[in-house]
């Protein structure tokens, strides 16, 4: 049995059903595998926890799978298994009714006083016609708090969010939020969720990673085919309690964003990098075939028979 240590991004939510389904019906067993998911208590180096042997493979978003390795780590993504709408989310009401109302705003982000969201909103309000510098913006950081930020008027506008998280959340709550999204507004869409190890642990542990995989795609399959199953299974497991009506509503969200083409392209990557390297969220352009592999994520066609016969 191959013990995988996955680190998640988060604490435990719908973004994680897969994992949680294919360990109900006994998958990663099946496939000689067993899963030690590991919920962070706070923000954890996921590439130095690999390499210390902390985990083994991680979930992250390809913003920073491409910061990790333009900063010289040693890093690799192997599957992409989530896309939601991700961007920024404001209140109605408040002054902000499109993008290039946001000069000057306060910008919730986790990452503050970092460059990051200074450079998705100062993207945005150029998309929109406006302009902006990095130092017009007030840098917030209530931590992954998004939707509190907001509520208490802490921030004018939170990023990064997930549409089906923040909004659904911000919607339940009552308040009346609008959202930019990133690939509207001059982003590269980076708000999808992938797996990451190290090149070291892809080549020593292929064979467990790829098992891994399959059993994922296995997970995914579930819960677009039975999604009533797939919500039951998750609460129990997630041990959702009986009067949390939130939940329901955010893992319904989630459910289309779950993707089949646990692949992804050069070509994307070479246009996040080049916004990055713009808006000097990384110092160099790696390219992305040292840091992502598809060799896990395509599906391998059966030898032909044709050259026998």
């Amino acid at each position: 049995m191959d013990t995988l240590r996955l680190g998640l991004e988060w604490f435990l939510n719908p973004d994680h059903a897969p994992l949680l389904i294919a360990q109900e019906h006994g998958w990663f067993a099946e496939a000689n595998i067993d899963l030690d998911i590991v919920e962070p208590d706070a923000h954890m180096d996921a590439v130095d926890a690999i390499n210390d042997g902390t985990l083994d493979m991680a979930i992250t978003e390809p913003l920073h799978l491409v910061e990790d390795r333009a900063e010289g780590a040693s890093v690799v993504g192997f599957a992409r298994f989530l896309h939601t709408n991700g961007g920024v989310m404001y209140l109605r009401g408040r002054g902000i009714e499109r993008p290039r109302d946001m000069v000057g705003a306060r910008i919730q982000y986790p990452g503050a006083p970092g460059p990051g969201g200074p450079a998705i909103v100062q993207t945005m309000i150029e998309h929109d016609g406006g302009t902006a510098e990095a130092d017009d913006f007030t840098p917030v950081n209530n931590s992954f708090y998004h939707t509190d930020a907001l509520a208490e008027d802490k921030a004018d506008v939170a990023t990064l969010v997930f549409y089906n998280f923040e909004l659904v959340e911000a919607q339940h709550r009552g308040l009346d939020a609008g959202f930019f999204a990133l690939k509207d507004w001059g982003i590269p869409d980076f708000c999808q969720l992938i797996m990451i190890t190290t090149p070291e642990h892809l080549q020593a542990r292929h064979d467990a990673f790829a098992r891994f995989v399959r059993v994922l795609r296995r997970g995914v399959d579930f819960l677009h085919q039975k999604p009533e199953a797939a919500a039951s299974i998750y609460r129990r497991r997630a041990h959702v309690e009986d009067d949390d009506t939130l939940t329901p509503k955010t893992f319904a969200a989630t459910l289309p964003c779950f993707t089949y083409d646990f692949g992804m392209t050069d070509a994307y990557y070479a246009a996040l990098e080049h916004w990055m390297f713009e808006r000097g969220l990384i110092d160099a352009q790696p390219g992305a075939d040292v840091y992502w592999t598809n060799e896990l994520a395509l599906p391998v066609a059966a030898p032909s028979t044709s050259a026998a016969m």
